[in-house]
Protein backbone atom coordinates (compact mmCIF):
# COMPACT_ATOMS: atom_id res chain seq x y z
CA UNK A 1 0.00 0.00 0.00
CA UNK A 2 1.10 3.64 -1.21
CA UNK A 3 0.25 6.88 0.81
CA UNK A 4 -0.63 8.95 -2.71
CA UNK A 5 -3.25 11.79 -2.87
CA UNK A 6 -6.03 10.53 -5.64
CA UNK A 7 -6.62 13.60 -7.54
CA UNK A 8 -9.87 11.89 -9.47
CA UNK A 9 -11.64 10.74 -6.32
CA UNK A 10 -10.77 14.23 -4.36
CA UNK A 11 -12.10 16.10 -7.21
CA UNK A 12 -15.72 13.91 -7.65
CA UNK A 13 -16.31 14.20 -3.57
CA UNK A 14 -15.64 18.10 -3.67
CA UNK A 15 -18.55 18.32 -5.84
CA UNK A 16 -21.10 15.07 -6.35
CA UNK A 17 -21.16 14.18 -2.83
CA UNK A 18 -23.13 17.70 -1.24
CA UNK A 19 -25.35 16.95 -4.34
CA UNK A 20 -28.18 19.44 -3.73
CA UNK A 21 -26.85 21.61 -0.62
CA UNK A 22 -28.98 24.53 -2.24
CA UNK A 23 -31.55 22.80 -3.16
CA UNK A 24 -34.68 22.93 -1.32
CA UNK A 25 -38.23 20.45 -1.05
CA UNK A 26 -39.78 23.25 -2.90
CA UNK A 27 -37.48 25.17 -5.08
CA UNK A 28 -37.24 24.29 -8.73
CA UNK A 29 -33.78 26.19 -10.20
CA UNK A 30 -30.05 25.15 -10.45
CA UNK A 31 -28.23 23.28 -6.73
CA UNK A 32 -25.79 25.71 -5.60
CA UNK A 33 -22.95 22.96 -6.30
CA UNK A 34 -24.35 21.36 -9.83
CA UNK A 35 -22.72 17.37 -10.22
CA UNK A 36 -22.91 18.53 -13.99
CA UNK A 37 -23.84 21.79 -16.24
CA UNK A 38 -26.19 19.94 -18.24
CA UNK A 39 -29.26 21.56 -19.52
CA UNK A 40 -32.89 20.22 -18.64
CA UNK A 41 -35.45 20.17 -21.49
CA UNK A 42 -38.32 21.69 -20.73
CA UNK A 43 -40.66 18.72 -19.15
CA UNK A 44 -44.22 18.17 -19.30
CA UNK A 45 -47.09 16.93 -17.17
CA UNK A 46 -47.76 14.20 -19.48
CA UNK A 47 -47.00 11.65 -17.14
CA UNK A 48 -49.47 12.65 -14.40
CA UNK A 49 -51.56 8.87 -14.83
CA UNK A 50 -47.92 7.12 -14.18
CA UNK A 51 -47.10 9.39 -11.34
CA UNK A 52 -50.00 10.65 -9.50
CA UNK A 53 -53.25 8.74 -7.32
CA UNK A 54 -54.78 6.42 -10.32
CA UNK A 55 -58.00 8.39 -12.00
CA UNK A 56 -61.65 7.10 -11.11
CA UNK A 57 -61.86 5.85 -14.83
CA UNK A 58 -58.60 3.78 -15.53
CA UNK A 59 -56.68 4.14 -18.81
CA UNK A 60 -54.34 0.84 -19.48
CA UNK A 61 -51.34 3.11 -18.07
CA UNK A 62 -53.56 3.61 -14.94
CA UNK A 63 -53.98 -0.37 -14.56
CA UNK A 64 -50.86 -0.79 -15.47
CA UNK A 65 -49.57 1.21 -12.62
CA UNK A 66 -51.94 -0.55 -10.04
CA UNK A 67 -50.99 -4.08 -10.71
CA UNK A 68 -47.13 -2.45 -10.62
CA UNK A 69 -48.47 -0.98 -6.51
CA UNK A 70 -49.66 -4.35 -5.62
CA UNK A 71 -46.91 -6.74 -6.57
CA UNK A 72 -48.55 -7.86 -9.34
CA UNK A 73 -45.21 -7.43 -11.52
CA UNK A 74 -45.70 -10.23 -14.52
CA UNK A 75 -49.29 -8.38 -15.16
CA UNK A 76 -48.23 -5.30 -15.23
CA UNK A 77 -45.36 -5.72 -17.30
CA UNK A 78 -47.70 -7.00 -19.72
CA UNK A 79 -50.22 -4.25 -19.18
CA UNK A 80 -47.18 -1.95 -19.90
CA UNK A 81 -45.87 -4.07 -22.97
CA UNK A 82 -49.23 -3.63 -23.94
CA UNK A 83 -49.26 -0.03 -24.12
CA UNK A 84 -46.02 0.03 -26.06
CA UNK A 85 -47.44 -2.00 -28.69
CA UNK A 86 -50.75 -0.13 -28.98
CA UNK A 87 -49.72 3.25 -29.07
CA UNK A 88 -47.10 5.75 -31.01
CA UNK A 89 -47.37 9.02 -28.67
CA UNK A 90 -46.20 9.96 -25.40
CA UNK A 91 -48.10 7.03 -23.55
CA UNK A 92 -45.19 4.79 -24.71
CA UNK A 93 -42.23 6.75 -22.48
CA UNK A 94 -44.88 6.69 -19.47
CA UNK A 95 -44.90 2.71 -20.11
CA UNK A 96 -41.53 2.63 -20.48
CA UNK A 97 -40.63 4.79 -17.47
CA UNK A 98 -43.38 2.14 -15.55
CA UNK A 99 -41.43 -1.12 -16.68
CA UNK A 100 -38.30 0.74 -15.41
CA UNK A 101 -39.68 0.68 -12.25
CA UNK A 102 -41.39 -2.98 -12.47
CA UNK A 103 -37.77 -4.15 -13.63
CA UNK A 104 -36.20 -2.59 -10.52
CA UNK A 105 -38.73 -4.33 -8.18
CA UNK A 106 -37.73 -7.36 -9.46
CA UNK A 107 -33.96 -6.95 -9.09
CA UNK A 108 -33.48 -6.96 -12.37
CA UNK A 109 -31.45 -3.25 -13.13
CA UNK A 110 -29.66 -4.34 -16.33
CA UNK A 111 -33.28 -4.37 -17.53
CA UNK A 112 -34.47 -1.30 -15.88
CA UNK A 113 -31.98 0.45 -17.77
CA UNK A 114 -32.87 -0.26 -20.93
CA UNK A 115 -36.27 0.60 -20.59
CA UNK A 116 -35.81 4.08 -18.94
CA UNK A 117 -33.32 5.13 -21.11
CA UNK A 118 -36.17 4.23 -23.97
CA UNK A 119 -38.41 6.60 -22.34
CA UNK A 120 -36.03 9.77 -22.55
CA UNK A 121 -34.81 8.84 -25.78
CA UNK A 122 -38.51 8.66 -27.18
CA UNK A 123 -39.86 11.96 -25.06
CA UNK A 124 -37.31 13.71 -23.44
CA UNK A 125 -40.04 16.36 -22.32
CA UNK A 126 -41.83 13.55 -20.18
CA UNK A 127 -41.02 13.96 -16.22
CA UNK A 128 -41.09 10.53 -15.66
CA UNK A 129 -38.96 8.99 -18.06
CA UNK A 130 -36.12 11.18 -16.45
CA UNK A 131 -37.13 10.22 -12.87
CA UNK A 132 -37.48 6.71 -13.50
CA UNK A 133 -33.76 7.01 -15.03
CA UNK A 134 -32.68 8.62 -12.43
CA UNK A 135 -33.58 5.81 -9.79
CA UNK A 136 -31.85 3.30 -12.29
CA UNK A 137 -28.61 5.27 -11.97
CA UNK A 138 -29.15 5.22 -8.19
CA UNK A 139 -29.45 1.48 -8.44
CA UNK A 140 -26.31 1.07 -10.35
CA UNK A 141 -24.53 3.11 -7.86
CA UNK A 142 -23.70 6.17 -10.72
CA UNK A 143 -24.87 8.90 -8.14
CA UNK A 144 -23.79 12.20 -10.08
CA UNK A 145 -25.99 10.75 -13.35
CA UNK A 146 -29.14 9.92 -10.96
CA UNK A 147 -28.94 13.69 -9.32
CA UNK A 148 -29.04 14.98 -12.57
CA UNK A 149 -31.77 13.22 -13.95
CA UNK A 150 -33.99 13.40 -10.76
CA UNK A 151 -33.30 17.54 -11.25
CA UNK A 152 -34.39 17.58 -14.54
CA UNK A 153 -38.61 17.85 -13.94
CA UNK A 154 -37.54 19.68 -11.10
CA UNK A 155 -35.93 22.97 -13.02
CA UNK A 156 -38.52 22.42 -15.48
CA UNK A 157 -40.94 23.68 -12.43
CA UNK A 158 -42.70 19.89 -12.35
CA UNK A 159 -43.58 18.78 -9.35
CA UNK A 160 -42.51 14.93 -10.38
CA UNK A 161 -43.22 12.79 -6.86
CA UNK A 162 -40.81 10.47 -8.12
CA UNK A 163 -37.95 12.67 -8.50
CA UNK A 164 -38.87 13.75 -5.11
CA UNK A 165 -38.58 10.13 -3.73
CA UNK A 166 -35.28 9.71 -5.75
CA UNK A 167 -33.74 12.72 -4.47
CA UNK A 168 -34.77 11.67 -1.10
CA UNK A 169 -32.37 8.40 -0.91
CA UNK A 170 -29.71 10.58 -2.72
CA UNK A 171 -29.64 13.00 0.49
CA UNK A 172 -30.15 9.97 3.06
CA UNK A 173 -26.59 8.34 1.11
CA UNK A 174 -24.74 12.04 2.06
CA UNK A 175 -25.86 12.10 5.37
CA UNK A 176 -28.76 15.32 4.56
CA UNK A 177 -31.02 14.05 6.93
CA UNK A 178 -33.01 17.50 6.65
CA UNK A 179 -33.13 17.51 3.30
CA UNK A 180 -34.32 14.27 3.24
CA UNK A 181 -37.64 14.73 5.74
CA UNK A 182 -38.33 17.50 3.04
CA UNK A 183 -37.98 15.91 0.26
CA UNK A 184 -40.10 13.01 1.21
CA UNK A 185 -42.66 14.60 2.52
CA UNK A 186 -43.48 16.65 -0.82
CA UNK A 187 -42.74 13.56 -2.49
CA UNK A 188 -45.72 11.88 0.21
CA UNK A 189 -47.90 15.27 -0.10
CA UNK A 190 -48.03 14.96 -4.13
CA UNK A 191 -48.58 10.73 -4.32
CA UNK A 192 -49.44 9.53 -0.80
CA UNK A 193 -50.74 6.22 -2.49
CA UNK A 194 -47.57 4.98 -3.93
CA UNK A 195 -46.42 2.26 -1.71
CA UNK A 196 -42.36 2.85 -1.90
CA UNK A 197 -43.14 6.52 -1.22
CA UNK A 198 -45.32 6.08 1.80
CA UNK A 199 -43.00 3.63 3.49
CA UNK A 200 -40.37 5.96 3.19
CA UNK A 201 -42.35 8.71 4.53
CA UNK A 202 -44.12 6.40 7.40
CA UNK A 203 -40.01 5.07 8.55
CA UNK A 204 -39.95 9.59 9.42
CA UNK A 205 -42.43 9.79 11.36
CA UNK A 206 -42.54 10.33 15.35
CA UNK A 207 -42.79 6.88 17.57
CA UNK A 208 -46.49 6.70 18.14
CA UNK A 209 -47.40 7.88 14.47
CA UNK A 210 -45.37 5.56 12.87
CA UNK A 211 -46.54 2.97 14.84
CA UNK A 212 -50.02 3.25 13.80
CA UNK A 213 -49.12 4.13 10.03
CA UNK A 214 -47.17 0.92 9.68
CA UNK A 215 -50.25 -1.18 11.20
CA UNK A 216 -52.35 0.39 8.63
CA UNK A 217 -49.69 -0.15 5.94
CA UNK A 218 -49.57 -3.73 6.13
CA UNK A 219 -52.94 -4.04 6.56
CA UNK A 220 -53.11 -3.03 2.65
CA UNK A 221 -52.26 -4.22 -0.51
CA UNK A 222 -48.47 -3.07 -1.68
CA UNK A 223 -45.81 -4.36 -3.57
CA UNK A 224 -42.47 -5.09 -1.46
CA UNK A 225 -41.57 -8.32 -1.93
CA UNK A 226 -41.38 -11.35 0.91
CA UNK A 227 -38.17 -10.37 2.99
CA UNK A 228 -39.17 -6.78 2.83
CA UNK A 229 -42.52 -7.69 4.31
CA UNK A 230 -41.20 -9.56 6.86
CA UNK A 231 -38.52 -7.00 7.76
CA UNK A 232 -41.99 -4.65 8.64
CA UNK A 233 -44.04 -7.07 10.07
CA UNK A 234 -41.00 -7.86 12.60
CA UNK A 235 -40.31 -4.17 12.93
CA UNK A 236 -44.20 -3.58 14.10
CA UNK A 237 -43.87 -6.62 16.49
CA UNK A 238 -40.65 -5.07 18.15
CA UNK A 239 -42.45 -1.61 17.90
CA UNK A 240 -45.26 -2.98 19.65
CA UNK A 241 -42.82 -4.82 22.31
CA UNK A 242 -40.74 -1.24 22.99
CA UNK A 243 -44.41 0.52 23.17
CA UNK A 244 -44.94 -1.72 26.33
CA UNK A 245 -41.75 -1.42 28.17
CA UNK A 246 -41.58 2.19 30.39
CA UNK A 247 -38.12 2.69 29.96
CA UNK A 248 -36.35 3.63 26.35
CA UNK A 249 -34.40 0.90 24.42
CA UNK A 250 -30.46 0.88 24.88
CA UNK A 251 -29.93 4.23 26.55
CA UNK A 252 -26.53 5.08 28.56
CA UNK A 253 -26.75 4.58 31.98
CA UNK A 254 -23.55 6.28 33.13
CA UNK A 255 -22.55 9.66 31.72
CA UNK A 256 -19.68 8.88 29.51
CA UNK A 257 -18.72 10.98 26.93
CA UNK A 258 -14.81 9.31 25.84
CA UNK A 259 -13.76 5.66 26.62
CA UNK A 260 -10.93 3.55 25.36
CA UNK A 261 -10.31 0.25 25.74
CA UNK A 262 -8.13 -2.53 23.90
CA UNK A 263 -9.34 -4.67 20.51
CA UNK A 264 -9.30 -8.57 21.55
CA UNK A 265 -7.14 -10.49 18.73
CA UNK A 266 -9.74 -12.73 17.02
CA UNK A 267 -7.85 -16.06 15.63
CA UNK A 268 -9.23 -17.88 12.74
CA UNK A 269 -6.77 -20.85 13.65
CA UNK A 270 -3.14 -20.83 15.78
CA UNK A 271 -1.42 -19.07 13.49
CA UNK A 272 -4.26 -16.63 11.72
CA UNK A 273 -5.44 -13.27 13.08
CA UNK A 274 -9.43 -13.47 12.01
CA UNK A 275 -9.86 -9.96 13.45
CA UNK A 276 -10.29 -7.69 16.31
CA UNK A 277 -12.96 -7.94 18.87
CA UNK A 278 -14.78 -5.90 21.59
CA UNK A 279 -15.20 -7.95 25.12
CA UNK A 280 -19.02 -7.29 25.40
CA UNK A 281 -21.47 -8.23 28.68
CA UNK A 282 -24.70 -9.06 27.86
CA UNK A 283 -26.79 -9.33 31.01
CA UNK A 284 -23.17 -9.73 32.73
CA UNK A 285 -22.14 -12.88 30.74
CA UNK A 286 -18.84 -12.24 28.81
CA UNK A 287 -18.68 -12.37 25.14
CA UNK A 288 -15.71 -11.43 22.74
CA UNK A 289 -17.68 -9.98 19.67
CA UNK A 290 -15.97 -9.26 15.85
CA UNK A 291 -15.95 -5.51 15.66
CA UNK A 292 -17.95 -5.40 12.09
CA UNK A 293 -17.83 -2.39 10.10
CA UNK A 294 -19.76 -4.24 7.85
CA UNK A 295 -22.30 -5.69 9.74
CA UNK A 296 -25.35 -3.61 12.03
CA UNK A 297 -26.19 -3.79 15.58
CA UNK A 298 -25.22 -6.39 17.99
CA UNK A 299 -25.59 -10.19 16.91
CA UNK A 300 -24.57 -12.96 19.22
CA UNK A 301 -25.15 -16.88 19.49
CA UNK A 302 -27.72 -18.69 20.61
CA UNK A 303 -25.17 -20.34 23.53
CA UNK A 304 -24.40 -16.69 24.89
CA UNK A 305 -27.97 -15.92 24.55
CA UNK A 306 -29.20 -19.08 26.56
CA UNK A 307 -26.52 -18.17 29.23
CA UNK A 308 -27.36 -14.27 29.30
CA UNK A 309 -31.07 -15.01 29.54
CA UNK A 310 -31.87 -12.75 26.45
CA UNK A 311 -35.84 -13.19 26.34
CA UNK A 312 -37.03 -14.07 22.31
CA UNK A 313 -39.21 -10.88 20.79
CA UNK A 314 -39.86 -12.19 17.32
CA UNK A 315 -38.21 -14.81 15.22
CA UNK A 316 -35.93 -13.13 12.57
CA UNK A 317 -33.61 -14.92 9.81
CA UNK A 318 -30.03 -13.51 9.44
CA UNK A 319 -28.74 -13.14 6.01
CA UNK A 320 -24.58 -12.76 5.32
CA UNK A 321 -22.38 -13.85 2.33
CA UNK A 322 -22.63 -17.12 1.81
CA UNK A 323 -24.74 -19.38 -1.11
CA UNK A 324 -26.92 -21.95 1.60
CA UNK A 325 -29.91 -19.25 2.42
CA UNK A 326 -30.34 -17.27 6.15
CA UNK A 327 -29.42 -18.08 9.07
CA UNK A 328 -32.12 -18.58 11.48
CA UNK A 329 -32.58 -16.46 14.43
CA UNK A 330 -34.76 -14.23 16.68
CA UNK A 331 -34.27 -10.57 18.19
CA UNK A 332 -34.22 -10.91 21.74
CA UNK A 333 -34.15 -7.96 24.58
CA UNK A 334 -31.79 -7.78 27.01
CA UNK A 335 -31.76 -5.92 30.24
CA UNK A 336 -27.97 -4.37 30.02
CA UNK A 337 -24.99 -4.25 27.73
CA UNK A 338 -21.92 -3.22 29.08
CA UNK A 339 -18.72 -2.34 26.62
CA UNK A 340 -15.46 -1.13 28.54
CA UNK A 341 -16.95 1.43 30.90
CA UNK A 342 -20.25 2.16 29.01
CA UNK A 343 -23.30 0.41 30.03
CA UNK A 344 -26.16 0.36 28.26
CA UNK A 345 -30.14 -0.52 29.43
CA UNK A 346 -32.74 -2.16 27.97
CA UNK A 347 -31.19 -2.96 24.42
CA UNK A 348 -33.11 -5.18 21.58
CA UNK A 349 -30.12 -7.87 19.69
CA UNK A 350 -30.02 -10.57 17.03
CA UNK A 351 -29.47 -13.92 18.26
CA UNK A 352 -28.73 -16.30 14.96
CA UNK A 353 -28.95 -19.92 15.88
CA UNK A 354 -26.23 -21.22 13.43
CA UNK A 355 -23.15 -21.42 16.01
CA UNK A 356 -21.02 -22.75 13.22
CA UNK A 357 -21.66 -19.53 10.71
CA UNK A 358 -19.36 -17.49 13.09
CA UNK A 359 -16.20 -18.78 14.25
CA UNK A 360 -16.52 -15.82 17.42
CA UNK A 361 -19.36 -14.97 19.60
CA UNK A 362 -20.67 -12.93 17.62
CA UNK A 363 -20.81 -9.63 16.04
CA UNK A 364 -20.75 -6.23 16.80
CA UNK A 365 -21.61 -2.96 14.16
CA UNK A 366 -19.38 -0.13 14.51
CA UNK A 367 -22.38 1.65 13.91
CA UNK A 368 -23.80 1.20 17.24
CA UNK A 369 -21.83 3.79 18.16
CA UNK A 370 -22.77 6.39 16.30
CA UNK A 371 -23.17 8.65 19.09
CA UNK A 372 -19.79 9.23 19.08
CA UNK A 373 -16.31 9.60 16.70
CA UNK A 374 -15.04 6.16 16.54
CA UNK A 375 -11.52 5.64 16.46
CA UNK A 376 -10.56 1.73 15.07
CA UNK A 377 -6.81 1.80 15.45
CA UNK A 378 -6.01 -1.62 14.25
CA UNK A 379 -2.29 -1.52 14.38
CA UNK A 380 -2.53 -0.71 18.04
CA UNK A 381 -5.20 -2.77 18.33
CA UNK A 382 -6.95 0.28 20.35
CA UNK A 383 -10.47 1.22 20.18
CA UNK A 384 -11.51 5.06 21.44
CA UNK A 385 -14.96 6.72 21.71
CA UNK A 386 -14.80 10.88 22.15
CA UNK A 387 -17.37 13.24 21.86
CA UNK A 388 -18.37 14.18 18.17
CA UNK A 389 -18.15 18.02 17.54
CA UNK A 390 -21.60 20.01 18.47
CA UNK A 391 -23.58 21.01 15.59
CA UNK A 392 -23.94 24.95 15.94
CA UNK A 393 -27.24 25.45 16.97
CA UNK A 394 -28.50 22.18 17.82
CA UNK A 395 -29.30 20.67 21.24
CA UNK A 396 -26.65 17.84 22.49
CA UNK A 397 -28.33 13.93 21.70
CA UNK A 398 -28.48 11.75 24.17
CA UNK A 399 -25.70 8.53 23.82
CA UNK A 400 -27.56 5.52 23.08
CA UNK A 401 -26.44 2.34 21.73
CA UNK A 402 -28.19 2.06 18.41
CA UNK A 403 -28.26 -1.80 18.89
CA UNK A 404 -31.89 -1.47 16.63
CA UNK A 405 -32.61 1.21 14.24
CA UNK A 406 -35.90 2.66 14.97
CA UNK A 407 -36.45 4.90 11.88
CA UNK A 408 -35.97 7.90 13.14
CA UNK A 409 -33.91 10.04 11.07
CA UNK A 410 -31.83 12.78 12.70
CA UNK A 411 -33.42 16.33 10.87
CA UNK A 412 -29.45 17.87 10.63
CA UNK A 413 -27.65 17.99 7.36
CA UNK A 414 -24.19 16.66 7.06
CA UNK A 415 -22.00 19.06 9.15
CA UNK A 416 -18.40 19.04 8.41
CA UNK A 417 -16.75 20.79 11.46
CA UNK A 418 -13.13 22.31 10.99
CA UNK A 419 -11.35 20.24 12.54
CA UNK A 420 -12.88 17.38 10.09
CA UNK A 421 -12.11 19.30 7.11
CA UNK A 422 -10.14 16.25 5.54
CA UNK A 423 -11.90 13.83 6.36
CA UNK A 424 -13.51 11.38 3.64
CA UNK A 425 -17.09 12.12 2.70
CA UNK A 426 -18.77 8.55 1.97
CA UNK A 427 -22.06 7.54 1.15
CA UNK A 428 -24.18 5.46 4.14
CA UNK A 429 -26.35 2.95 3.65
CA UNK A 430 -27.62 2.24 7.09
CA UNK A 431 -24.96 0.80 9.22
CA UNK A 432 -23.05 0.30 5.54
CA UNK A 433 -20.04 2.82 4.79
CA UNK A 434 -19.81 2.99 0.43
CA UNK A 435 -16.44 4.79 -0.11
CA UNK A 436 -16.01 5.64 -4.11
CA UNK A 437 -12.92 3.82 -5.07
CA UNK A 438 -10.93 3.28 -8.53
CA UNK A 439 -10.06 0.26 -10.08
CA UNK A 440 -7.28 0.48 -12.23
CA UNK A 441 -8.05 3.15 -14.88
CA UNK A 442 -12.33 2.64 -14.62
CA UNK A 443 -14.81 5.34 -13.29
CA UNK A 444 -14.87 4.62 -9.54
CA UNK A 445 -17.40 2.82 -8.10
CA UNK A 446 -18.92 2.16 -4.32
CA UNK A 447 -16.91 -0.20 -2.16
CA UNK A 448 -17.88 -1.45 0.83
CA UNK A 449 -16.10 -0.79 4.36
CA UNK A 450 -15.79 -4.12 6.09
CA UNK A 451 -13.69 -4.62 8.64
CA UNK A 452 -15.21 -8.05 9.41
CA UNK A 453 -14.43 -9.15 5.65
CA UNK A 454 -11.18 -11.29 5.22
CA UNK A 455 -9.45 -9.00 3.04
CA UNK A 456 -10.28 -6.78 -0.29
CA UNK A 457 -12.78 -8.64 -2.47
CA UNK A 458 -14.65 -7.18 -5.88
CA UNK A 459 -17.68 -8.48 -7.57
CA UNK A 460 -16.96 -10.47 -10.92
CA UNK A 461 -18.38 -7.96 -12.96
CA UNK A 462 -16.30 -5.00 -11.65
CA UNK A 463 -13.39 -7.49 -12.03
CA UNK A 464 -14.29 -8.25 -15.69
CA UNK A 465 -13.75 -4.93 -16.81
CA UNK A 466 -10.67 -4.05 -14.89
CA UNK A 467 -8.86 -7.17 -15.76
CA UNK A 468 -8.78 -11.25 -17.01
CA UNK A 469 -11.26 -12.70 -14.36
CA UNK A 470 -10.53 -16.42 -13.73
CA UNK A 471 -12.23 -19.38 -11.50
CA UNK A 472 -10.43 -20.47 -8.25
CA UNK A 473 -12.03 -23.66 -6.78
CA UNK A 474 -9.12 -24.47 -4.80
CA UNK A 475 -10.47 -21.16 -2.51
CA UNK A 476 -13.54 -21.16 0.08
CA UNK A 477 -15.32 -17.98 1.25
CA UNK A 478 -17.68 -18.49 4.19
CA UNK A 479 -19.88 -16.07 5.97
CA UNK A 480 -23.31 -16.35 7.66
CA UNK A 481 -25.34 -17.98 4.74
CA UNK A 482 -22.49 -20.64 4.53
CA UNK A 483 -20.10 -21.03 1.50
CA UNK A 484 -19.92 -18.70 -1.72
CA UNK A 485 -20.52 -21.47 -4.32
CA UNK A 486 -18.42 -19.48 -6.80
CA UNK A 487 -15.11 -18.53 -5.90
CA UNK A 488 -13.19 -16.08 -8.83
CA UNK A 489 -9.70 -14.48 -8.78
CA UNK A 490 -8.38 -11.13 -10.77
CA UNK A 491 -4.91 -10.25 -11.73
CA UNK A 492 -3.40 -7.22 -12.08
CA UNK A 493 -5.99 -5.05 -9.72
CA UNK A 494 -5.07 -1.39 -8.21
CA UNK A 495 -7.76 0.11 -5.82
CA UNK A 496 -7.51 3.34 -5.23
CA UNK A 497 -9.63 5.19 -2.38
CA UNK A 498 -9.26 8.29 -0.23
CA UNK A 499 -5.49 8.81 -0.31
CA UNK A 500 -4.21 5.29 -0.33
CA UNK A 501 -3.79 2.98 -3.39
CA UNK A 502 -3.11 -0.84 -3.48
CA UNK A 503 -2.08 -2.95 -5.98
CA UNK A 504 -3.38 -6.70 -5.86
CA UNK A 505 -1.99 -9.73 -7.40
CA UNK A 506 -4.97 -12.76 -8.00
CA UNK A 507 -8.19 -10.69 -6.11
CA UNK A 508 -10.53 -12.44 -5.05
CA UNK A 509 -13.85 -11.95 -6.98
CA UNK A 510 -17.41 -13.51 -5.74
CA UNK A 511 -21.43 -12.52 -6.30
CA UNK A 512 -21.83 -9.68 -4.40
CA UNK A 513 -25.37 -9.22 -5.38
CA UNK A 514 -27.58 -10.31 -2.30
CA UNK A 515 -25.60 -7.43 -0.87
CA UNK A 516 -26.43 -4.48 -3.74
CA UNK A 517 -30.16 -5.82 -3.46
CA UNK A 518 -30.28 -5.16 0.09
CA UNK A 519 -29.04 -1.66 0.03
CA UNK A 520 -30.60 -0.67 -3.13
CA UNK A 521 -27.23 0.22 -4.57
CA UNK A 522 -24.11 -1.28 -6.87
CA UNK A 523 -21.44 -2.40 -4.58
CA UNK A 524 -18.46 -3.52 -6.56
CA UNK A 525 -16.65 -4.58 -3.97
CA UNK A 526 -15.06 -4.41 0.03
CA UNK A 527 -12.32 -2.86 1.53
CA UNK A 528 -11.33 -5.85 4.01
CA UNK A 529 -9.58 -6.51 7.15
CA UNK A 530 -6.23 -7.43 5.84
CA UNK A 531 -5.56 -4.34 3.83
CA UNK A 532 -7.77 -2.09 6.86
CA UNK A 533 -5.43 -3.65 9.97
CA UNK A 534 -2.78 -1.73 8.55
CA UNK A 535 -4.85 1.58 8.76
CA UNK A 536 -6.17 3.96 11.74
CA UNK A 537 -9.72 4.20 10.73
CA UNK A 538 -11.81 7.22 12.58
CA UNK A 539 -15.54 7.12 11.41
CA UNK A 540 -18.41 10.01 11.91
CA UNK A 541 -21.72 8.05 11.45
CA UNK A 542 -23.47 11.25 12.23
CA UNK A 543 -21.79 12.98 8.82
CA UNK A 544 -20.77 10.33 6.90
CA UNK A 545 -17.40 10.74 7.27
CA UNK A 546 -13.98 8.58 7.23
CA UNK A 547 -10.55 9.40 7.90
CA UNK A 548 -7.73 6.48 7.28
CA UNK A 549 -4.23 7.37 8.70
CA UNK A 550 -1.18 5.34 7.77
CA UNK A 551 1.88 5.16 9.73
CA UNK A 552 4.73 3.40 7.21
CA UNK A 553 7.49 3.69 9.73
CA UNK A 554 5.98 1.34 12.10
CA UNK A 555 6.18 -2.63 11.77
CA UNK A 556 2.48 -3.76 10.54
Amino acid sequence: MTNRLCIPLALFLSTAVPFALGLQAQQTDKPSQPVASTAPAATTNVATAAASPIASSPSPLAEALQLYRTGKFDAAIERYNSVIKTNTDATVAIAYAGLARVYLRQKKPADAYTAAAKAVELAPSVATGHSALGEVYFRQGKLAEAQTELLTPLRANNQDPRSYFGLNHLALATSNYKKAKDFIDKAHNLDPADPEIRRAWLGTLGFKERLKALQEYLASESNEDEHDRKNLEHMLALMQDEESRPAHSCRLKNKVTATQTKLELLMRDATHLRGYGLDVKVNGTSSKLLLDTGAGGILINSRIAEKAGVKAIVEHEVKGIGSQGAAGGYVGYADSVTIGELEFENCYVEVVEKKSSMGEDGLIGADVFSHYLVDINLPDAKFKLTELPPIPDQPTEEAALEARKSGNYRLHDRYIAPEMAAYQQIFRFGHSLLIPTAVNSLPYKLFLIDTGAFDNTISPEAGREASKLYSDPNMRVKGLSGAVSEVFRVDNVTLTFGHFQQRKQGLVAFDLTNISNSLGIEVSGTLGFAMLRLLDIKIDYRDGLVDFSYDPNRLH
